[in-house]
């Protein structure tokens, strides 16, 4: 029996290619999983032949009647954090590390669609490369354009969703992410139609480097973050923009870095910045939040879940059930420790690109959770209803209420039924972790074109 087993691993250490069929991809069933009805696929694309550049991703059908559903690629920011840890595990995918044990995510994006998830660039996660110089300088562009492989040979792979409706979301960063892949799959489908481009989602995402960045300020100051004199030098001596940009090339003013250090101060490391009212994780050792039930998870938010997330991936029975492995790193971490962005990229604004995605025809929704200061929603806001202006788009949803179940889940107005901004009240920057309820209504929204709903 020795034989037959080392040929097993060798196939499970080496298979890459995109070429082999779809159903060597399926889980038969994640450590710790609760049952479901529907199927989970995992594995590697090859998008590098020559230097076995190769992406990991997470595929979860979705959970009745997939054939009906769109498909919907989902990627994380950062850049260099990995949508399976951040996406799936801690977001709007069907499960959530409790313990030893996966909890069921009751709004789970995978209702509505079935759920992509890309482990991009190479050198996030679990995806590699045989080069370890591949890691230095990735940039926008090679990322866009690995993304851009990764799709064409996985539709090979899973060619019943080749002609799918297909749609596009991601948060933060992937505000460049996700607009630049989408005008690749534009262009591409000039020469040869091949991605069914529906639309387009971007949570709290960076679309204009200056106006995102700066509207930090006065988020910290109308939330009492910082003292009115410190806004004053926030917003005068020195700017978030100017700060991230100095610091970048290595070369932080004196009068930048007392502004910081005194808004570092006042702000508090036991602060999340990412949503400025919810507890932090003082330790998941400590047990801070309730062990959830072995079944689902709703309301309650596990602030830990970040940590239990790393030791889930990092089980040698879940690596070997997802088909993944490490290589050039020791450890599964949530963002990548080995990537060298080109984070001068940060610099270059996507907004003129989603300007021409709409051009295109194809909708566009930037929504924002609403307690997020990193990218606040006062920026995004701002730069759509510009963006609008600019394209002659009339509003057609004026500004509004919507509604999640029987409570006001944000607000949301609407330009020319092709763009749409909305706040998703009481959430984060990742904003499927801290209201999942009402991003699953955002989500459905925007998948079936329909504005979100006027009353309960």
């Amino acid at each position: 029996m020795a034989f037959p087993l080392i040929l097993l691993l060798l196939l499970f250490f080496t298979q890459v290619d995109s070429n082999i069929p779809s159903f060597f991809d399926k889980i038969l069933q994640l450590p710790g999983q609760p049952p479901v009805l529907f199927q989970q696929f995992s594995g590697y694309v090859n998008v590098d032949e020559r230097n076995q550049r190769a992406l990991f991703y997470y595929f979860a059908e979705a959970e009745i009647d997939p054939d009906s559903k769109p498909l919907v690629l989902w990627l994380n920011g950062g850049p260099g954090c990995s949508s399976l840890g951040v996406g799936a595990f801690s977001e709007n995918g069907p499960f959530r590390p409790s313990g030893e044990f996966l909890v069921k995510n009751q709004y789970s994006w995978n209702k509505e669609a079935n759920m992509l998830y890309l482990e991009s660039p190479i050198g996030v996660g679990f995806s590699y490369s045989s080069d370890t110089n591949s890691y230095d300088s990735v940039s926008d562009k090679s990322t866009a354009r690995d993304n851009l492989v990764f799709l064409q040979k996985w539709f090979v792979r899973f060619p019943q969703y080749r002609n799918r409706s297909l749609f596009i979301t991601g948060e933060s960063y992937a505000g460049h992410y996700v607009p630049q892949l989408a005008e690749l799959m534009l262009e591409f489908n000039k020469k040869q139609k091949l991605f069914n481009l529906k639309g387009i989602a971007l949570g709290n995402p960076v679309l204009e480097f200056a106006t995102d960045f700066n509207s930090r300020a006065e988020f910290f100051w109308s939330h009492g973050l910082i003292s009115d004199t410190t806004y004053g030098m926030f917003t005068s001596v020195c700017n978030y923009s100017r700060y991230v940009s100095e610091y970048y090339r290595g070369s932080v003013s004196a009068s930048c870095s007392t502004v910081m250090d005194q808004v570092s101060r006042e702000t508090s490391k036991f602060v999340d910045k990412y949503d400025v009212t919810l507890d932090v994780c003082i330790s998941s050792v400590l047990s801070q939040t309730k062990v959830l039930s072995p079944q689902q998870v709703g309301d309650q938010i596990d602030v830990c879940v970040e940590d239990e997330t790393v030791n889930y991936l990092n089980r040698l029975d879940v690596q070997m059930a997802l088909r993944a492995h490490l290589v050039g790193v020791r450890q599964w971490s949530v963002c990548s420790n080995i990537l060298d962005y080109e984070l001068l990229d940060l610099e270059i604004p996507t907004i003129p690109i989603v300007g021409r995605i709409i051009k295109a025809g194809i909708p566009v929704l930037i929504y924002s959770g609403d307690q997020d200061s990193v990218i606040p929603l006062t920026g995004s806001r701002k730069l759509v209803h510009r963006l609008a202006a600019e394209l002659g788009l009339k509003t057609s949803v004026p500004y509004r209420v919507w509604f999640g179940g029987q409570q006001v889940g944000g607000w949301t107005q609407v330009y020319g039924n092709i763009l749409s901004f909305a706040t998703i009240r009481g959430a984060s920057h990742e904003a499927p972790f801290s209201q999942p309820e009402r991003s699953l209504v955002l989500f459905k929204a925007f998948l079936d074109g329909r504005p979100l709903p006027e009353a309960f």
